[in-house]
Order: structure tokens, then sequence, then C-alpha cells
């Protein structure tokens, strides 16, 4: 491909405590890892997809791509929580032309924003199960103010976004990469600091959507209460194998806590869609994020979802890793790399 235009992306997932860079290329063996970096953020900088301070981000994002030796400027990014909504909708049978006139008045009713502040968008899915005149669509909206936000603090950090995903989709792309698609139902179930999301596909499908305010950063919060310490002291604390302003088994006892309420959510999330596809069994729950490294969490979700629960590598499938790149710390950041690498499979001019 030597006068071929050149289309990758880095793929940048911009979290509400750390940032990730995954840069892939293609080589004679296959695909490459070539770049992987992450870069913490100090709390409140990104509160529930809103970023408070962009220039801060923004300095963030350039050293870690200085820090990392990434100079390619074109990436991807995604963006999640209550200012964007996902939802599978019934559509009379029409062209994609003639959806795309009519999709604001199609999505009014669905979409809880004023429908002019809102960026639009749709995948057709096929034709309806349960009537053979209409077709389901998978319909995403997201808050014109968000989206401007993120492709803003991108420029200030001199990069481009050319493609701005969904965190969820990413994720979906990500264990579509590594997994052989199966006429089964999956849960994938992203773990944050400050938000959890889940998405269960059937087959390649996304059928089932929802975000909730429920993340590691919790465990910080309950920490930060009882120590009287900052957020920052608190997440060294929770990663320190021994604190001597916490017992151990004070801190077991904030995490047994914290991911109880973890499950209660995703159980109730799963109960609502039993109730909605009550013959759709889910076989496998894929976990990603910080959450997916602790290990009371996953047990406890197994046994209260009677569902097999795995951990996500995104990493598993590539043809080679750079020298360059530790393996114990790719091993070690692995649930967390998930959306960034999805989003680094993207190409420019994707849909």
């Amino acid at each position: 491909m030597l006068f071929g235009k050149k289309t990758n992306l880095v793929g940048l997932d911009i979290g509400s405590r750390t940032i990730k860079a995954a840069e892939l290329v293609e080589a004679k063996k296959g695909l490459t890892l070539k770049n992987f970096g992450v870069i913490d953020i100090d709390p409140g900088i990104i509160e529930e997809g809103t970023i408070k301070d962009p220039a801060a981000v923004a300095t963030s994002i350039r050293k870690l791509f200085k820090d990392n030796n990434i100079k390619e400027q074109n990436v991807a990014i995604s963006i999640g929580g209550y200012s964007v909504i996902v939802k599978k909708i019934n559509v009379q049978t029409m062209t994609e032309d003639e959806l795309h006139e009519t999709i604001r008045i199609e999505a009014e009713q669905y979409i809880p924003f004023d429908i002019k502040d809102v960026n639009l968008d749709f995948q057709i899915l096929g034709e309806s199960e349960h009537n053979p005149n209409q077709m389901s669509i998978l319909l995403v909206a997201a808050k014109t103010e968000m989206v401007n936000e993120y492709i803003n603090l991108v420029e200030m950090a001199g990069l481009s976004a050319h493609i701005i995903d969904v965190d969820a989709f990413a994720l979906q792309n990500s264990f579509e990469f590594i997994y052989t698609p199966a006429d089964e139902n999956v849960a994938l179930i992203d773990i944050g600091a400050s938000k959890t999301s889940l998405n269960i596909l059937k087959g390649s499908a996304s059928v089932f959507m929802r975000d909730v305010s429920l993340g590691c950063g919790q465990i910080n919060e309950q920490i930060v209460s009882i120590v009287g310490c900052s957020l920052v002291e608190a997440e060294e604390i929770k990663h320190s194998e021994q604190s001597d302003k916490i017992s151990n088994e004070d801190l077991k006892e904030i995490i047994t806590s914290v991911v109880s309420d973890w499950c209660t959510e995703i159980k109730r999330a799963l109960d609502f869609y039993y109730a909605t596809y009550p013959e759709d069994q889910i076989k496998k729950i894929i976990l990603s994020g910080g959450g997916a490294n602790i290990k009371e969490f996953r047990q406890l979700l197994a046994a209260e979802t009677a569902v097999e629960v795995a951990t996500i590598n995104p990493f598993d499938k590539f043809a080679s890793i750079k020298d360059s790149i530790d393996s114990s710390f790719l091993h070690q950041i692995a649930p967390q790399a998930a959306i960034s690498i999805g989003l680094a499979l993207r190409k420019i001019g994707d849909k």
C-alpha cells in the first residue's frame, strides 16, 4: 500500500480518572500493537462525561502521546453516560435515504432531550421480528453540546477526531475482534471509575443497553469518608497491599459493600432484560474496566446471576506486540484497555 491513503486511527479512551491511547498497525503477520499508554487525571476534572477543566485534560493527552511516542494525530474517541441514548426501535420499512429524511420525527418520541439539541445516528438492523411492514433500527442520540465539548478538547490537544463512537459500541468492537461470534446471548459489562455500562448482544446485534452511575470511584469515596484523606490518596490506599491509614479488614469491608451494590444493580438490569426477552438466557458475562480486576466482584456476580463470568483481554489476538511495550503492564491493564482497542480498530471513513 505504498501510495494508498492512510486510514489508521489512534483509539483514545477519555475516562473520568484515566486516559488510554492505543495505536495499531497492519504488518505482514497481521495486526500489531504499536503503542499503548495510560495516564491518570485528577478526580473532578471530568464528571459524568462533562469536562470541567479542558486545558488540564488536553495537557494530559499531549503528555500521553509524547511519553508513548505516538505521532499519529487522527483519533477515534467515544462518549457515554446519560447524555447518550441508545434504543432499538421499530419504524415503517423504508430506504436508508428516506430514513435520513424522517429520523428526527421518528426519534422525537424516544429522546428525553429537546430534539434540536441532539446529534442523531442510526443503524438498520433488518426486518422487525413481529411486523413484516416494519424494520428494526438502532437509534443513537447524543447531546450536541457534549459532542462539541469532546471535539474541542481533542483539537485543543492538537489532534483530529475522525470518529466519535459510543463507549458500549467500542467495547463491542473489541469483543468481536477477540471472540468468534456465536449465536448466543453475551453481556458485556464495563465498570469504570464513575460509570458502569451494560450491553447485551445476541450474536453480533446489540439488543439491550444501559448505563448506571456506579463505579470504582465509590470505593475511593468510602475510603475518604473513613480515613479523611484526598481522593488521590484513597486511590493509592485502594491499590496498596498494606496501609497504615486503614486496616485490611476495613478495606475489605468497603470493597464487599460496594461490589454488592454493583451486583444488585446489574441483577436488576438483567431482570428487566429477561422480562422483555424471557427466552433469551445470557450464556456469558464479559467484564472490562477497572472493576473487572476485583476478584470478589467476579465471584459474587457469577454466584448471583448463575452465569459464567470472564474478564476481557483485548491484547490476546494481536499477531505481535512491539517489544518496547511491557508485557506485565499489559496483563495488568488489559480489562481497562478494551474501549481504546475497540476504537483503534476503527478506520477513517467508517460508518
